[in-house]
């Protein structure tokens, strides 16, 4: 997963998502689910919900758990989930195109509300989306503790070199051995004051110009894995990080914003249909970290199909039954 996607710059003219995004039928979801653990009595039937979702891997799972859920309930499910860029996909939403999506809290304060500083607590930063979102017709059930924020991650060779486990170890490495501390990051993360130069700055990092690289998001775990830069820029939750042996540095001074993911519901849809949020509720609660680390990796390094993944998930989890 890029920040790219999954926050697109304010500034970037939706209209054309927008469009992209009112012209995508989607298609109906036709599982042959049935309540497990949630569901049970049916309580969502005769509902008529569309899921949504942004186009990269995490995203399709996460809204293929949410539609299938919602079948099990006994809705009918339009599947518009892939819906290219954040801003389609939230528009989505917020207009009634869609009915729900799972959506980052950090995506939401900085990309959709205008704001530039985020909230260092997890749970008070969603209360602040939660409360402002409120005016603009969406509704935000509690947050899971999956959280896919930025991270810097190193191979197993110099992690036992240079024996860094911080953010804090970094900055040090980076002012006693100049030359050890190479990164590999995306162009968009180079020039953000949430990426590069405001990390920098936090953590009192001096790291020249000639040792950044520029590259795309999945060429960085590869040339990080291989050790041609030490530390590679990934996200917390990616599959890749664990196929390939990688090890996160730890933000010890809580620079990167919070990313909670959440259900993000047109309150409209909400107020006619309330038994969404007793139906996602214990769902949420099992989303972290983790969970995603293992999901995406059979998507992104097995070539699973993410829908397949989130139904096989939720039968595991016994929230569905087929």
């Amino acid at each position: 997963m890029t920040l790219t996607l999954r926050t697109a710059a304010a500034g970037v003219v939706g209209g054309a998502l927008l469009v992209s995004c009112g012209l995508t039928s989607g298609s109906p979801m036709v599982d042959d689910v049935k309540p497990g653990t949630v569901g049970k009595g049916l309580p969502l039937k005769g509902a008529d919900l569309t899921v949504a979702s942004k186009e990269f891997t995490e995203q399709r799972i996460l809204g293929a758990i949410m539609g299938i859920a919602f079948k099990a309930a006994g809705a009918d499910v339009l599947d518009r989930t892939g819906i290219q860029g954040s801003i389609g996909a939230r528009e989505a939403v917020k207009s009634g195109d869609a009915d729900a999506m799972y959506e980052y809290t950090g995506t939401a304060w900085i990309t959709y509300l205008g704001n530039s500083d985020p909230i260092d607590d997890p749970h008070k930063q969603w209360e602040a989306v939660r409360k402002a979102d409120a005016a603009n017709g969406v509704t935000w059930l509690p947050p899971a503790e999956l959280n896919n924020t930025y991270a810097l991650a190193l191979n197993e060779k110099n992690k036992a070199k240079y024996k860094t486990k911080t953010l804090s170890d970094v900055a040090a490495l980076s002012k006693s051995d100049p030359k050890a501390v190479t990164l590999c990051v995306e162009s968009e993360f180079s020039s953000r004051e949430d990426g590069l130069p405001g990390m920098q700055k936090k953590y009192g990092m001096k790291i020249p110009n000639s040792n950044i690289t520029k590259m795309d998001t999945g060429i960085i775990y590869t040339q990080a894995a291989k050790g041609s830069c030490v530390y590679g820029e990934v996200f917390t939750t990616d599959g890749r990080i664990k196929a390939m042996n990688l090890t996160p540095m730890e933000d010890d001074k809580h620079f990167f914003p919070n990313y909670n993911v959440a259900p993000e519901i047109n309150s409209k849809s909400l107020k006619e249909h309330p038994e969404i949020a007793e139906v996602l509720a214990p769902i949420t609660k099992k989303l972290n970290n983790k969970m995603a680390q293992d999901l995406n990796s059979k998507v992104d390094v097995d070539g699973q199909d993410p829908h397949d993944v989130a139904k096989e998930w939720l039968i595991q989890e016994g929230f569905v039954k087929e």
